[in-house]
């Protein structure tokens, strides 16, 4: 992030080494009787905002890529588009937020995954057209700027751009007194990347005999979280610090809650360049038949088998509690799957071997049918 406003905009500081400042008054010349009311009588602290950007410059400057222009601090940021690279360079982009699971880390005061989340929901969503990263801008708001608390949340912003392979190129961190109580904040960010034209994954390339690959997630992934809570914090009653068996390693049920997004952008563009890959489909909001079913054409069906994975305890868990169905449970959530790639059958080997070197869990999880651009879940997931 580059500066704070409704927060920095155009006050100036409360406070000096020798105490509250002399207001300015017109007219008479005599002494104010009291002081002025500053931003800070609002409840809006510059100084508190600028500390935190200070504590975050070694962090956003990890994420720096060569086409990055200028230094933090400015209005805009710059970056120069290698257009040597690219015939007919088209940009993508993207934004997004993390949504109510902001809720479970702000009651465990742990803030610095969800910035992962943040970089997760905003850069797989670009490399589902096969475009690369570039940069992203991301957005706190917060009901009173904390530095260190800010300085983690952006840490996990600038993490998450680390492992995506994108520059943090700037950003914004506003303080909302009134708006957002001082414990509270939401965070949101937009990207851009770049994909040749010709290189653009799209339905049109989907073909019947193709093979739908799956790679795992890390869990909940950053969807869903108003459910987890009402079943699980709401009406189940559960307790974020107590440690459920299930999980392993004396796991507790917060900690499960805030696993970040698994990135797997660099993980595409590496299997884009390996394979024939027709289409990919990041599975957020929706679960995997809402969003599968948008990388399909009109004349072909999806059949993805649910035999051939077992979700994560937490989904089972969720399901337990909330007494949820089953097709619910799909719409909703990942079920342990965070991304698919539709790729060629010739290649749905080389695609796995591509995925299975970079550490990436991956099976063949469907194939492509002729259909009428439907999703078939058929099967029953493994348990136990």
């Amino acid at each position: 992030m580059t500066h704070v406003s409704e927060r920095s905009g155009a006050g100036s500081s409360p406070s000096g080494a020798g105490g509250d400042r002399q207001p300015w008054t017109a007219g008479t010349g005599r002494q104010a009787r009291k002081r002025s009311v500053s931003y800070a009588d609002a409840g809006v602290s510059i100084e508190a905002g600028d500390r935190a950007v200070e504590l975050l410059k070694s962090k956003v400057k990890q994420t720096r890529r060569p086409e990055v222009m200028g230094d933090l601090g400015g209005f805009a940021g710059l970056f120069r588009l290698d257009t040597k690279k690219y015939k007919n360079p088209i940009l993508a982009s993207s934004t997004d937020g993390v949504g109510t699971k902001l809720v479970i880390a702000q009651q465990m005061d742990i803030h610095d995954t969800v910035g992962i989340d943040l970089v997760a929901m905003v850069v797989d969503d670009l490399v589902a057209c096969g475009a690369e990263p570039l940069f992203l801008l991301d957005y706190i708001a917060t009901g009173e700027v904390v530095p260190d608390k800010v300085a983690e949340i952006g840490a996990g912003i600038a993490d998450g751009c680390r492992y995506a392979g994108c520059a943090l190129l700037g950003g914004e961190t506003a303080e909302h007194p009134g708006v957002l109580r001082p414990d509270e904040y939401d965070i949101s960010a937009t990207g851009v990347g770049v994909v040749e034209e010709s290189d653009i994954l799209s339905p049109d390339r989907v073909e019947v005999g193709d093979v739908v690959i799956a790679m795992r997630s890390s869990g909940l992934h950053s969807n869903g979280y108003s459910l987890v809570r009402h079943v699980l914090l709401g009406a189940g009653r559960m307790r974020l610090d107590v440690v459920i068996d299930d999980f392993g390693r004396q796991r507790t049920l917060g900690e499960e809650l805030l696993t970040p997004t698994k990135i797997y952008a660099q993980d595409c563009l590496k299997l884009i360049a390996e394979a024939e890959v027709r289409s990919i489909a990041h599975v957020t909001g929706g679960g995997i038949p809402g969003n599968l079913v948008r990388v399909l054409p009109e004349h072909v069906d999806a059949v993805v088998n649910r035999s051939t994975w077992k979700p994560q305890p937490i989904f089972d868990l969720i399901q337990s509690k909330g007494r949820i169905e089953d097709p619910e449970m799909e719409a909703t959530f990942n079920m342990g799957v965070g991304m698919f790639a539709i790729v060629s059958a010739e290649d749905a080997d080389r695609a796995l071997a591509t995925l299975t070197g970079r550490g990436v869990d991956a099976w063949q999880a469907g194939e492509i049918i002729e259909g009428s651009g439907n999703v078939q879940m058929v099967g029953q997931h493994t348990r136990g």
